[in-house]
């Protein structure tokens, strides 16, 4: 039985690695459920892109009249009037199912349709009895008390989850940057005045704008990072990339133009449209919604997705797993207990109807109530601190975490960065650096940025610089991550002066590549090798000091151009730098040494300069092993890299591909990998990680990506967040341990005793009602509380492991199981068929009891009751359970369910032999741990 049952386990835990995280499929590429996609919603499809196709061919003085709109935007009032009229922008493409659907649902699982296959087969077989048995319907309606108590708490838990879901969601808001015709400018807390500032000199200014209230109508204003909110018209792009592979499946974002170049019929090649659901990667520009919510092209789509069929998460395909090893275990022990019952007793009807018992007491129905309340208890324990899941299975992945990659702006650091230093190119302090910098940033209108909030700040505080009215902007050149700079062209408008400057900030080693001469006072130099070296020792210095480095150039332009681009950034004359200080956060030390204790190390994976990196970890007590920087990434194979994340744990200069092959890199060598990020720059390692984290002031496709959203960016309070998701896993694991060992000892006992008994150890509504008083017992487990060290390791589904911990402790119980056939047949006389009764009477209540003193012995590596106590619903439960097992004998309803009262003597018996029962449990624990650990 043992060999048989080790292979058994060893194949089912072959499929453990089988399937991981779930990633999102292009719309229009789902396979078999986008085949399956109805005529409506076909046709649906086609007006879609007759519309988008109509509305891109437009002029757009038409445009405008059509929405009552300008260049400058909507009114307030006359948004709030469209909005009466349009509804929210919101796409419900999974929208909430009916109740009685949820409730198909909740009852649609492998246990509920396996109980009631059984409570069909028992009201099947009563019905062919010549002479009825009043006990078959019993059963049945045992069995279906079981199955309506699974399914309504399911419905009900899974209710106030997706109730209490929606709220955490409705805290992190994504937003966009509209235009209101008149609104009046806001001063921003933090004192920049960029939102706000009158734009195209239309008088318009900006406001942050929850996406579900755009209408159309309003003009947004697009950057790197921003979801594209609506279907939109581009009205002006500069270097605008968007990444459409949510809709096309297309792995390289589009440019996007205000004019459409080619002819074409598929409304999704259109350069002079934007939809819904898709990204801005790089560059800025704007643009005229015009539809929003079920009438964009991705709300036609809806119902194609809707019947797309998801791929299982990894915590689905752990929960599945395990679940079939159950069922398979009952498909296999249900026939041998009738085969044994048949040849012994002759009766193979009741042994038909005790094997179906059997069946039911090894199905594990309250699993799927047990989980869904187990996620959800946690995400509200979560939200309490400070913790947003979006997608309650990701609560297993991050108690799971083993490897956590974090950025180190905001998350090591305070995310309050101030300019230090504005100095020449050998560190001298200089005014007219700090004033390039300043019109960079102010007129700058890509990628939001903490840096130009500190240079418009500073400058503002120190000299009230009130440059942007002697100067008009011309153009712009946006920042993206492969040149790390950007540029804004300015043109002087005082003292009769006609010229234009381009202005270029970024990286230093970027703005090296760009730079030809450099100007120290009046003089301009050329930029040989020794002044680089130089500039390369005055910066490194600054580094050192935990300054943050940003080089400014300049260059003169002719008049007479107009449009600017990436090719213009050559040429340049070095003026400066201009230097930030980012302090780090006080918590970030004992948050560190939080997550180490609990098992997770962490690699820092930054974008900045590898001295201050240093720096900062040096300030918070971060060990650093070993350091490797984006261009040696980039020049390493998978093998390599594999050996680089391995024994390195800072990574600096990182592009954004670098990063997301560094968590696949973790992820392909069996790690559990977190990622926290909340730039766009972030986005695709958060997608590649098995866990996303993000925060609610992240960019918004950051926050799209993430499966769990901190309202404070803080390792400590991430750090909490994976002890809450360790002990929503640990709660999980309890029942399916209790359940596993309990049922496995149980049909070993029948095993024996019907070998050997010329009668049924139990009938079938024994073990029955055993199993229903049992289940109610462990409704509780999910407010259960969790041992300390059981929190301090990451938490992995382990069927195998679950398996064998079923056969070690399983017979634990059928030894005492076996004392008690012993004491009922030696000492109580019960030993044929006429005493049967009190037999399965002196059973049942041995039987239920030590079940029930199993929750306690099992969710427990230390002594129950003494060293580990249960939460208080979990022992109101289980006593509640023993109490009615012990007066149910005894009770008017002992004789309807075949019971009948035991003597007292029999009690001090019972009691010695749970006490053994425990001692021994106890005992063998302490073997168990020495040799494979607790979980």
């Amino acid at each position: 039985m043992f060999t048989f049952l080790k292979s058994f386990f060893s194949s089912a835990a072959g499929l453990r690695r089988s399937g991981r995280h779930f990633r999102r499929s292009p719309i229009l590429e789902q396979g078999d459920g986008a085949a399956a996609s109805s005529a409506a919603a076909t046709d649906a499809s086609r007006r879609a892109n007759r519309r988008m196709l109509d509305t891109s061919r437009m002029g757009l003085d038409a445009l405008f009249a059509r929405f009552g709109s300008g260049r400058g935007g909507l009114s307030q009032s006359q948004a709030e009037a469209s909005r009466e009229r349009h509804g929210a922008n919101e796409v419900d493409h999974e929208k909430p199912l009916s109740w009685y659907l949820h409730l198909w649902m909740s009852y649609r699982n492998p246990f509920n349709l396996l109980l009631t296959v059984l409570a069909s087969l028992s009201w099947l077989t009563d019905v062919h009895m010549a002479e009825p048995d009043e006990q078959s319907w019993t059963a049945v309606v045992i069995i279906g008390s079981m199955v309506v108590i699974s399914t309504v708490l399911r419905f009900v838990q899974e209710l106030r989850s997706n109730r209490a879901a929606e709220a955490l969601k409705a805290m992190v808001q994504n937003t966009a940057t509209v235009l209101r015709s008149d609104a009046q400018a806001p001063v921003a807390g933090d004192g920049r005045r960029v939102l706000g500032k009158p734009l195209h000199d239309s008088g318009s200014h900006q406001l942050e704008v929850p996406l579900a209230k755009l209408v159309p109508g309003d003009v947004v204003l697009l950057s790197a990072g921003d979801m594209i909110p609506a279907d939109c018209r581009i009205l002006n792009a500069k270097d605008l990339f968007v990444a459409q592979a949510a809709l096309t499946g297309e792995s390289l974002p589009v440019e996007k133009f205000a004019i459409q170049h080619v002819e074409t019929e598929n409304a999704l090649e259109l350069e002079n449209m934007a939809f819904m659901g898709t990204n801005v990667v790089s560059g800025s520009g704007s643009a005229l919604v015009v539809a929003t919510g079920a009438n964009t092209y991705f709300g036609q789509l809806a119902g194609r997705v809707t019947q797309s069929t998801r791929a299982p998460t990894q915590f689905q395909t752990g929960i599945n797993r395990v679940s079939w090893i159950l069922i398979r275990f009952m498909l296999v022990m249900a026939p041998v207990v009738m085969l044994i019952n048949g040849l012994t007793k002759g009766d193979w009807l009741e042994a038909l109807l005790f094997a179906l018992a059997v069946a039911v007491g090894l199905t594990p129905e309250m699993l799927p109530m047990i989980v869904t309340a187990t996620l959800a208890k946690g995400a509200l324990r979560m939200s309490q601190r400070k913790v947003v899941v979006k997608r309650l299975d990701a609560i297993q992945n991050l108690g799971a975490m083993n490897v956590l990659c974090t950025d180190k702006t905001g998350t090591l650091t305070q995310d309050r960065i101030v300019l230090e230093r504005h100095t020449d190119v050998y560190g001298t302090s200089s005014d007219d650096v700090l004033a390039y910098a300043y019109l960079n940033s102010y007129y700058q209108t890509g990628l939001k940025n903490l840096l130009d909030v500190a240079v418009l700040q500073h400058a503002e505080i120190e000299r009230s610089l009130d440059l942007a009215s002697k100067y008009r902007k011309v153009d712009e050149i946006p920042f993206d991550f492969s040149r790390r700079r950007m540029s804004v062209v300015v043109n002087e408008t005082e003292n009769g002066r006609d010229h234009h400057e381009l202005i270029c900030k970024g990286a230093l080693e970027e703005m090296l590549s760009a730079c030809t001469r450099l100007r120290v006072g009046s003089e301009v130099h050329l930029l040989t090798d020794a002044r680089r070296a130089d500039i390369r020792r005055v910066t490194a210095e600054l580094n050192r000091d935990g300054l943050r480095v940003i080089a400014v150039g300049v260059k003169e332009m002719p008049p007479t151009q107009e449009t600017y681009g990436v090719a213009d950034e050559s040429d340049l004359v070095l003026v400066g730098y201009i230097a930030f200080l980012d302090p780090p956060k006080e918590s970030t030390g004992p948050a560190l040494a939080a997550l180490k204790a609990s098992g997770i190390e962490v690699k820092v994976l930054t974008g900045d300069v590898e001295l201050v990196t240093q720096k900062v970890c040096r300030e918070v007590d971060f060990d650093v092993r070993k350091v490797y920087l984006g261009a040696e990434i980039e020049a390493m194979d998978d093998a390599q890299l594999a050996i680089a994340v391995r024994e390195a744990n800072v990574f600096a200069r990182l592009t954004p591909a670098h990063k997301e092959r560094i968590v696949r890199s973790l992820r392909a060598q069996g790690n559990t990998v977190g990622f926290m990020g909340d730039g766009i720059n972030d986005a695709p390692a958060l997608r590649a990680a098995d866990v996303g984290i993000s925060v609610d002031s992240a960019v918004d496709i950051s926050k799209e990506a993430a499966d769990i959203i901190l309202l404070e960016k803080s390792l400590m309070v991430l750090e909490e967040g994976v002890i809450e998701g360790r002990k929503t896993f640990c709660n999980m694991l309890k029942y399916l341990k209790m359940t596993a060992s309990s049922n496995f000892g149980n049909v070993f006992s029948v095993l024996v005793a019907s070998a050997f008994l010329p009668f049924l150890p139990m009938l079938p509504i024994h073990l029955l009602l055993q199993n229903l008083m049992y289940d109610i017992s462990q409704t509780a487990i999910p407010f259960d509380n969790v041992d300390e060290d059981l929190l301090k390791k990451p938490q992995q589904w382990d069927p195998e492991g679950l398996g064998r911990f079923m056969v070690f402790f399983g017979p634990i119980s059928s030894i005492f199981d076996i004392a008690t056939y012993a004491l009922m047949w030696y000492v109580f006389q019960a030993n044929a068929p006429e005493h049967q009764t009190l037999f399965q009477s002196g059973w049942f209540v041995e039987g239920l009891l030590s079940q029930t003193l199993i929750v306690h012995m099992i969710r427990t590596r230390r002594i129950p009751f003494l060293q580990s106590r249960a939460a208080w619903p979990l022992m109101v439960m289980t006593l509640m359970v023993v109490v009615a097992g012990l007066v149910l004998p005894f009770s008017p309803l002992a004789e309807y369910f075949h019971l009948q009262a035991l003597p007292w003597s029999y009690f001090p018996w019972l009691v010695g032999i749970l006490l053994s029962y425990c001692v021994l449990t106890q005992l063998l624990k302490g073997i168990w741990v020495r040799r494979y650990g607790w979980q």
